[in-house]
């Protein structure tokens, strides 16, 4: 499988070349030559393990050794604390995925456990360094710390807007003191955080000089990783139900997590429908309800890892949605970086995309959805999951079951479970373990140079 950027200015790359790359040389994002077929391989992946279904998915994208894909694999899943990986929980009438067992309690792990040993693979067998430089509204800093956190010829720069993702998530980051780690939080909003790396990345000057690696979903491995629990999850359900096909509703900010689901979908997976889940910041399902992609301002909310508007991935959505035209997508990029918006013309049965629905729920229906289900049902979500679970229940429809997507474990946001149940509800061993740990950050303006500057002096002079 080769490698394509989303503006078609490079020639393809392996995959090994697409884990280095990150972001492509031409500023676009790289996707797959061509997304493989799986329909007739169905039946016979369906009472698969999460280890060896993920191993059939990844193969068709990778060009490592098989034995070796094996092993990393099966290594990436040994910290996670159910055997399933990513089980499935029915509560009354929808399927919860439990996407939070990893070291982080989030969904994150599932892919940067993975993507992290990959990138030590390959950098012990090419004997090179990577400097990993990544942007996090929450849970990717934490996860892709402890995926990188004492592994050799690695550093990783994570970069978080200062005093706006939750206290224990800036925790789980903060108090991880390796030599190889630096937190930065940066004066500023996550979209800063992402404008700055996008723009260290296309100076290629800067990129090849002191090996930029990414770990953000910008990296297609991110992507890759998570296309497997779509189709663990479906077939679970649909062995449960005996369903035909079943629907994903996918809380969202930077559009990585449901675009695994589309690759999925394309792949033959028989989902009917990807319900995309905003809180406030609404960007994504204004979108897909009307057509205009406009930036807006970035709204604090219970939600911190979805308080975005520029969403990463949505550029490799848009290569689909336009016919797969490199010319037409950098066009449109190029402009919205210029006005700040975009449009895209509904189809003739009025829709922007049939394989996509979408809603949002404010503050209000989130503590209500989180009390919902603690009072009903006795279980509990975070808020990000109860985004999803809210919009994915007012878009069900009855011929197919709903996998609501749990992307991180309650614990992590006990202030929003205390405001919505009155009660300290949330623990977790993991989590109350951060209280008193020390911690290692420095604060830096929202400026490519101020970051550009310290990665500089970090990283010694070859």
């Amino acid at each position: 499988m080769k490698y394509i950027s989303t503006r078609g200015e490079i020639n393809p790359v392996s995959f090994r070349e697409a884990v280095m790359m990150g972001l492509a040389r031409d500023g676009g994002l790289l996707i797959p030559e061509n997304i493989p077929d799986v329909s007739d391989r169905l039946n016979d992946w369906k009472e698969m393990s999460f280890i060896d279904l993920a191993f059939e998915v990844m193969r068709l994208f990778s060009d490592l050794p098989e034995k070796d894909l094996k092993y990393l694999i099966q290594r990436s899943y040994t910290r996670f604390d159910n055997k399933d990986i990513t089980p499935v929980v029915r509560v009354d009438g929808i399927f919860i995925m439990e996407l939070f067992h990893g070291p982080t309690l989030a969904f994150k792990d599932v892919a940067l456990q993975f993507l992290g040993n990959v990138f030590e693979y390959i950098l012990k067998e090419s004997k090179q360094e990577l400097n990993i430089l990544g942007a996090t509204s929450g849970d990717t800093g934490s996860a892709a710390i402890q995926g990188i956190r004492g592994k050799d010829a690695i550093r990783i720069f994570i970069m978080h807007p200062h005093n706006k993702t939750s206290k224990i998530q800036e925790k789980q980051m903060t108090s991880v003191l390796d030599d190889n780690v630096f937190n930065i939080a940066i004066e500023g909003t996550f979209d800063d955080c992402q404008k700055i790396m996008k723009s260290l990345f296309c100076d290629l000057k800067f990129k090849d000089s002191y090996s930029l690696g990414s770990i953000n979903s910008i990296n297609w491995v991110r992507v890759l990783a998570q296309i497997v629990y779509y189709f663990y999850g479906t077939f679970r359900v649909m062995k449960a139900t005996e369903a035909n096909k079943v629907n994903f509703a996918v809380p969202t900010g930077n559009f990585g997590d449901i675009f695994a689901g589309y690759i999925a979908l394309q792949m033959g997976l028989p989902i009917a429908r990807l319900v995309l889940a905003t809180n406030e910041n609404d960007i994504l399902s204004r979108f897909f309800n009307s057509g205009e992609y406009r930036l807006g301002n970035v709204v604090e909310t219970l939600s911190p890892s979805m308080d975005i508007q520029v969403a990463s991935n949505f550029e490799r959505y848009l290569y689909y949605r336009l016919g797969k035209s490199p010319s037409d997508v950098k066009n449109m990029m190029v402009s919205f970086s210029r006005t700040g918006t975009l449009k895209i013309a509904k189809g003739p049965d009025g829709l922007i995309d049939r394989n996509i629905v979408a809603g949002s729920a404010g503050k209000a229906e989130t503590l209500s959805t989180i009390q919902q289900f603690y009072d009903e049902y006795g279980y509990l979500l975070d808020p990000h999951t109860a985004v999803g679970v809210n919009v994915g229940l007012r878009l069900k429809n009855s011929d197919e079951p709903m996998i609501c997507l749990a992307t991180a474990h309650p614990a992590k946001f006990s202030d929003a479970i205390r405001q919505a149940t009155g009660r300290d509800l949330a623990h977790h061993p993991a989590i109350d373990a951060l209280e008193g740990m020390p911690t290692k950050c420095d604060v830096l303006p929202a400026s490519v140079s101020a970051v550009r500057a310290y990665m500089e002096a970090k990283i010694p002079s070859t």
